[in-house]
């Protein structure tokens, strides 16, 4: 009898990075603004990595030609995706994945500007600005303020908790 009633606990623990998404899921009930939050969250995430991606980060010469390979951003992707693998490695290399699309885009932003284009840091400015009424706005309409103003980290948890949706629609365990 004990070993079941055991049995029965091991399954009913949760990991850590589900009980932070059944915090997060607390303020993201109502339909608009989870939808805002399926926009503007990923959003958020790109226009603040171009925002770090931006920031002038000294010349090294002895990374030669692939100097301009590192900056400021690297460490914050390094730091993110640290954090995302020690809640979930296949959360983690998704996150890789979209970290990775938004760079490219970033890399676009870049030779848009070099041509006479808006600078990056412009660019990413407008979009983090927008983005963030957006957020605000859907949690007027849910009626319970951000996440993260209770605890910083669930700034990091937004994306994944998005891509969690993902996995479980296409049936690969986090």
């Amino acid at each position: 009898m004990k070993k079941e009633q055991n049995k029965g606990a091991l399954t009913n623990h949760k990991s850590d990075v589900d009980v932070l998404f059944d915090k997060y899921a607390e303020s993201h009930q109502n339909h608009t603004n989870k939808l805002i939050h399926w926009i503007c969250v990923p959003l958020i995430v790109f226009s603040l990595l171009g925002l770090v991606w931006a920031i002038p980060f000294p010349h090294l010469d002895f990374l030669g030609k692939y100097n301009g390979f590192l900056n400021w951003a690297s460490f914050l992707i390094a730091f993110s995706l640290y954090y995302y693998f020690t809640l979930s490695p296949v959360l983690s290399f998704l996150m890789l994945w979209v970290i990775s699309l938004m760079s490219y885009f970033i890399v676009q932003l870049e030779y848009w500007h070099a041509t006479g284009g808006p600078a990056v840091w412009l660019v990413c400015t407008v979009i983090f600005v927008a983005s963030w009424i957006g957020q605000f706005i859907g949690h007027k309409v849910e009626g319970k303020k951000p996440s993260f103003l209770d605890d910083v980290k669930f700034l990091l948890i937004g994306p994944i908790w998005l891509l969690h949706f993902i996995c479980k629609k296409v049936g690969l365990k986090y």
